[in-house]
């Protein structure tokens, strides 16, 4: 049981424009992202530094997210999104005093990443849950896509726009766009309701601890058939596809010898790539076993990864399409598996859900960043994406063989109806994914 609203009877355009405020805050927080790494790059020329930069960013999801999920599911989600939203402003607005008055170091980046991720860590869930309260099933997957589209018109916008910017302004007048945007994006949640699911109190213990809640998600998700060949296919994927992200700056300036345009390019592609994907996906719907269209995704994922890996350093335009590859497959891989999480998890569960998968599917990048840094200056970023390419194939292909992620979904109703309760809630588990958002 909760508050939320009947399914049949949800408007959208409450949630339309939250999600439209949101888009505004995600473009002034790309074009301030791009900002830093490109003033790292040009401060350092390290690759130490920026994996680094990413490790720091990466923590708080994958050690704060589990129990940041089981708060969610206790507290104001809209609060939680008001509160993160704002505290991403101060910070952006803190590095801007710092770079004006020319006190601007390397840490200060590293501190500011670390917040921003963390109230990042409490953002993400509040907002997928709210997702599932305010937007009728039918059309989750649609808006999944749609959801993709707002990363890709992100990462289209963001980057050229950043360097534009960049030209004209100085980094503290970076920042305070990435301010102005974040009040944007908070100004909706102020007056639009947010259905808020009822905490389920136990016959005999009551309303249980944050740490019972945490354990009740742990229960779930581990009783999701084939749900550790999924997350060994995560950990995987972003083992060797994290870097080659992160390490896409040092990409273009050694490798193409390119500057902040060829980058905001490489950057855009992936980013068109996106969108199309996801509008894609919102129109068509995918196949009818979820399952299936995320292995297609997968598949030639990979296949745009390797295409940037073997591209000359005289063809930055093959690296440029098979980002676009990559991006246009990205909505395919992730939103159908992101579409059943909203459709089958209870929404009392959905912040654990969600933060849980996120943590043990990332909980393998901070080692590869760790690894990637030093060892790219010694031999190079290219090989990264060739090896996270053809890994992405090759486990897109043999998944298609394997029965318990194929009839994933299926094979949650039967646990649904077989696993005990724990806490007095609904049992269910889930997976994603969650490869390269």
């Amino acid at each position: 049981m909760s508050n939320s609203t009947p399914s049949s009877s949800r408007p959208l355009a409450p949630f339309l424009m939250i999600w439209g405020a949101q888009l505004f805050s995600l473009i002034g927080s790309t074009i301030a992202q791009f900002a830093l790494v490109w003033w790292l790059t040009q401060t350092t020329d390290s690759a130490t530094v920026l994996a680094t930069a990413s490790l720091v960013a990466m923590l708080p999801g994958i050690f704060v997210g589990p129990l940041a999920g089981a708060f969610v599911d206790r507290w104001s989600r809209r609060w939680v999104m008001i509160v993160a939203d704002s505290l991403s402003a101060l910070i952006a607005l803190g590095l801007a005093a710092l770079f004006w008055t020319g006190a601007l170091q390397v840490w200060h980046i590293y501190l500011a990443m670390l917040v921003r991720s963390l109230a990042g860590s409490f953002h993400w869930p509040a907002m997928q849950s709210s997702t599932s309260l305010m937007v009728p099933p039918k059309h989750l997957t649609r808006v999944a896509g749609l959801n993709h589209t707002t990363f890709g018109i992100m990462n289209v916008f963001g980057p050229p726009l950043g360097a534009l910017l960049l030209g004209i302004l100085p980094l503290h007048g970076v920042m305070l766009i990435d301010v102005a945007t974040a009040v944007i994006a908070v100004s909706p949640l102020f007056f639009i309701r947010i259905p808020q699911p009822t905490v389920i109190a136990s016959p005999t213990s009551g309303t249980p601890t944050v740490w019972a809640d945490l354990i009740a998600g742990l229960r779930y998700v581990r009783a999701w058939p084939g749900l550790l060949l999924l997350l060994g296919m995560a950990m995987l994927i972003n083992f060797v596809l994290t870097p080659a992200g992160s390490l896409t700056p040092l990409l273009v300036t050694r490798h193409f010898h390119g500057a902040a345009l060829q980058l905001g390019w490489l950057n855009s592609a992936w980013g068109i790539g996106v969108v199309v994907g996801g509008l894609i996906l919102s129109a068509w719907g995918g196949f009818r076993r979820r399952s299936i269209t995320s292995l297609t995704g997968l598949t030639l994922m990979g296949v745009g990864f390797v295409i940037i890996g073997v591209a000359p350093a005289n063809a930055l335009w093959l690296a440029i399409v098979g980002n676009l590859i990559a991006g246009l497959m990205n909505p395919i891989t992730n939103a159908p598996l992101l579409a059943m999480l909203q459709a089958v998890v209870e929404p009392q569960m959905q912040g654990r859900v969600f933060t849980l998968i996120g943590s043990f599917s990332g909980a393998m990048s901070p080692l590869s960043l760790a690894i990637a840094g030093p060892l790219a200056d010694v031999i190079g970023v290219r090989a990264w994406y060739v090896m996270g390419g053809l890994l992405c194939t090759a486990i897109g292909i043999g998944a298609f063989f394997i029965p318990a992620i194929v009839r994933l979904e299926e094979n949650h109703r039967h646990v649904a109806q077989t696993v005990e309760p724990a806490q007095g809630q609904p049992a269910l588990a889930t997976a994603t994914l969650a490869v390269m958002e």
